[in-house]
């Protein structure tokens, strides 16, 4: 079995430098620095690293792609800049988060950045022209569903939404944009609608269990290990299937009462934040979760049976289920 952790160190290390080369030397300097700072770090890099798996599974030439693959995790990193914004985290990467690092106005701007030039790589891709016009088509709408979705995270913090709704919210912020760059990377590789769809709910299975395990490692997630922030998530009462599922679950009042009364407390101590994960582990709530993940793994796997042998698919593969071991 293919190691989808290494693989991506690899595909990594070869996008590493056409990441830099979109961004040159400008005034003003402080806001090139600013926009330099997430995608010079480097990450996983799982979603360009999908773009060009996507590519080659239908035959394409991944090499085609890397211009999309580039303006995906731009897009990437202006979602990041703005998140790290609104939920106040001070630390990504080890580092210090943009905002914090450069102000609250540059932090913004950097990110309006990115996504413009993002624009700019995929409207001047060398493919055929409609071929630009569908992967726009998918990037945009990825664009304006993240920012509902985003919204209705922000809209979620400290109240306990319907698990349905929770999922809605996490397909939205987290799930297109992992689909519009698997698409995008199909049909530049020459795949026809119905097998650019098939690979899009792959991917948006593949980012629901991604994020679903983001939410895990954002509660019980080792700190050194994520480089994040730990227990911001429980301080701000955001809702996910973890809550959703202990309130079903947990028949003691007295033991629900002290749980809400930690969520959205946005002083906890980190004993208090500790307190609600052991109450949510004892409640079975986060077996649950890794289990829900587990399923939209499997689901997005199934979706993409039909595609030949390849070592791209071997990849895509490897990568539904990375998306929901990682401890990063």
């Amino acid at each position: 079995m293919m190691d989808a952790k290494e693989y991506l160190k690899k595909k990594s290390a070869e996008l590493d430098g056409p990441i830099r080369k979109y961004i040159v030397d400008d005034e003003p300097p402080n806001l090139v620095e600013a926009s330099r700072q997430y995608p010079y770090a480097g990450g996983k890099r799982m979603r360009p690293a999908m773009v060009l798996a996507c590519c080659g599974a239908v035959g394409g030439d991944p090499s085609d792609a890397v211009p999309l693959a580039v303006a995906i995790e731009y897009i990437h990193n202006f979602t990041l800049i703005h998140d790290d914004l609104m939920d106040g985290d001070e630390v990504r990467r080890g580092m210090r988060t943009i905002h914090v690092g450069y102000g609250m106005p540059t932090s913004v701007l950097a990110g309006d950045w990115l996504f413009s030039r993002a624009c700019e790589i995929i409207a001047n891709m060398d493919v055929p022209p409609e071929k630009v016009v569908k992967v726009m088509r998918y990037v945009t709408k990825a664009v304006c569903d993240l920012g509902r979705g985003q919204q209705m995270d922000v809209n979620n913090e400290g109240k306990i939404v319907p698990e349905e709704y929770y999922v809605e919210t996490i397909k939205l912020k987290t799930s297109v944009l992992f689909a519009a760059g698997a698409a995008g990377g199909a049909i530049i590789g020459g795949a026809d609608d119905r097998t650019a769809q098939a690979i899009y709910d792959y991917a948006i299975d593949l980012g629901l269990g991604f994020q679903m395990q983001d939410d895990y490692l954002g509660v019980a997630g080792d700190p050194k290990k994520t480089g994040k922030s730990v227990g911001n998530d429980i301080r701000k009462g955001k809702c996910t299937c973890m809550i959703t599922h202990a309130m079903r679950a947990i028949k003691d009042p007295s033991l629900l009462d002290e749980l809400k009364g930690i969520l959205g407390k946005l002083d906890a101590t980190d004993e208090e934040c500790a307190r609600a994960r052991k109450i949510l582990e004892d409640a079975g709530s986060i077996k649950y979760a890794k289990d829900l993940a587990r399923e939209k793994a499997e689901s997005a796997i199934e979706r993409i049976a039909f595609l030949p042998e390849s070592e791209d698919k071997e990849f895509m593969i490897a990568l539904a289920r990375y998306s929901i071991e990682r401890e990063v």
